[in-house]
């Protein structure tokens, strides 16, 4: 595939939304007592891939890339250490990336979209509605990015419905040292995303509010409203 060209892209207050449910064990609910709780965060901790990667044990991020001592690193290193099992548009499902949107209504359109697709294939059957709060992280920009904006020649990785195009370049790219990409979004039009490769490269993370979305029977997306910071 023909590399897109690469531009400086300086951006600051970048938004990536975050679900707000963070750092507690599912298990927990069973636990009898808190010897018996901190044996399940034991357990939990040993298939954490955030945790493993900063003991590398993860294949695919190694930890020298991974940030500490920053603000919000556990958030920026878990993009890179939790892939999905089928990836995203521009990362393998061995290692993630830090996805971000130039604009709010761009960052909730994707995770509209991704969550009513997760929620289908999940069986949701609209009977009972589903709330979830995110969270808006901000982080500033300044790197030299693949920039897929106006890119003819790579069409094919902004489908709507396949990830295959864009995954084969992201991973020619970041064998070749890339920092990231920009691109037009899919699922807002007019919008603008970055997908950051390399942790160090996400600066100035800051906590800016948080969003709840709420889907419910009859409509076609969910409701989206600002919540108190």
């Amino acid at each position: 595939m023909t590399p897109p060209p690469v531009r400086l892209v300086r951006r600051y207050d970048t938004h990536r939304l975050v679900p707000a449910r963070r750092g507690e064990t599912v298990l927990a609910r069973i636990a009898d007592d808190d010897a018996h709780l901190q044996d399940i965060f034991e357990i939990d901790a040993a298939t954490n891939d955030r945790i493993l990667a900063e003991n590398d044990l993860l294949p695919g991020v190694r930890p020298h890339e991974l940030v500490f001592g920053v603000p919000y690193f556990r958030i920026v290193n878990a993009a890179f250490c939790h892939a999905s099992p089928f990836g995203g548009r521009f990362n393998g499902p061995e290692r993630g990336a830090w996805y971000a949107a130039f604009e709010v209504e761009t960052a909730q359109a994707e995770v509209a979209f991704h969550k009513s697709v997760e929620l289908a294939e999940a069986g949701w059957t609209d009977e009972a509605d589903e709330t979830i709060v995110y969270d808006d992280y901000l982080s500033d920009l300044s790197a030299d990015l693949h920039d897929l904006r106006g890119d003819g020649r790579n069409a094919d990785c902004l489908a709507a419905d396949s990830y295959v195009a864009s995954q084969r370049l992201a991973a020619q790219l970041l064998d070749a040292g890339s920092l990231g990409v920009v691109y037009p979004s899919v699922r807002k039009r007019g919008g603008t995303n970055v997908a950051c490769f390399r942790p160090a490269l996400v600066g100035n993370v800051r906590r800016a509010g948080s969003f709840e979305f709420a889907w419910s029977a009859g409509r076609a997306a969910p409701a989206i409203r600002k919540t108190k910071a």
